[in-house]
């Protein structure tokens, strides 16, 4: 699964693009439109039935359940509404994806001919491109951020949505962070456009932010809270912001500066990480091909909270 997962993040270069889209848009002509009404939001799906070897309604069930998945992190849905475009490609399962905030929010979403309904039962591709709709855009030396945070958030929503397996998340990083760790004459997040370091190395970023937001604050609030911050504040993909703004906005929102120093620290500088280290203070490993935790660790803790909804309010 994470093989395939990794081979597909490669591909997903063009997301969250201001400009123009990178592929055509449906003809009107073959396209089925429905609308799913989501908690503050409205997704309008649109597809072509004859080219595509999954129903209308488990099209709408994937798109449903990701929606789900974003309210569920984030506290509503991002934006007030959303086109997402399904078209057909060769292939199996969802190909790949785009989201643009250039004027109305969209995302486009290749899918394979040849998909069923397990295909996309089991897809995480578009909760991923659904996270992108929370966060602005920000200049392309920060594409790192956007993307990471996708990567980050993406299992973790889904697990706190009830449709990913907690062991899931975890097996993920710990086989997925080693491919964001700085290679010999790598720079800071800011200046090493690598695959590995935008998306991995993004994530990376984002769960040292969410365990020292926590340690910080005695696990009351982790990085969920503060990017929840930023999109009260009103940041989606929908605005354009200086990556300062951004962080600054969601340090405010927990009460204590991790975002901005850890940029400070990571933006110019590669930064090793003692990731094996970060799983036994989590208490989190992998024995025989299972996912095993230890919750008398340090930071067993942290690490439950991460994964689970956070109390209403």
């Amino acid at each position: 699964m994470l093989a395939a997962r990794r081979n597909l993040l490669a591909l997903m270069t063009t997301v969250v693009v201001a400009g123009c889209a990178s592929t055509a848009p449906l003809q009107a002509t073959r396209v089925h439109t429905t609308q799913l009404h989501v908690e503050d939001g409205l997704v309008v799906v649109a597809h072509t039935p004859r080219e595509l070897g999954v129903s209308t309604a488990h099209l709408e069930s994937w798109v449903g359940n990701a929606a789900r998945a974003v309210e569920t992190y984030f506290g509503r849905f991002p934006v007030r509404r959303v086109r997402v475009e399904m078209q057909p490609d060769d292939g199996r399962g969802a190909q790949t994806g785009a989201a643009y905030g250039f004027g109305a929010p969209l995302i486009r979403m290749k899918v394979g001919r040849g998909s069923d309904d397990e295909d996309l039962a089991n897809d995480w591709m578009m909760t991923h491109e659904m996270v992108h709709l929370a966060f602005p855009r920000v200049a392309a030396e920060h594409h790192w951020i956007e993307e990471g945070l996708a990567t980050y958030i993406e299992p973790i929503a889904r697990a706190q949505a009830g449709l990913l397996p907690a062991e899931q998340v975890w097996r993920d990083l710990i086989e997925g962070l080693p491919r964001g760790l700085p290679l010999p004459g790598d720079r800071g997040l800011d200046f090493t456009p690598t695959w590995g370091r935008t998306y991995w190395g993004g994530a990376l970023f984002c769960l040292l932010a969410d365990i020292e937001i926590r340690k910080r604050t005695g696990n009351r609030f982790g990085l969920q809270h503060a990017l929840r911050g930023i999109l009260e504040s009103g940041g989606n993909i929908e605005r354009i912001w200086p990556i300062e703004r951004v962080l600054e906005q969601g340090d405010a929102a927990v009460g204590v500066p991790v975002l901005s120093e850890l940029y400070a620290r990571m933006r110019a500088t590669p930064v090793e990480v003692d990731l094996e280290g970060l799983w036994r203070e989590l208490g989190v490993s992998v024995l025989d091909g299972e996912v095993v935790f230890d919750d008398e660790a340090p930071f067993a803790a942290i690490r439950h909270a991460i994964t689970q909804p956070p109390p209403a309010v």
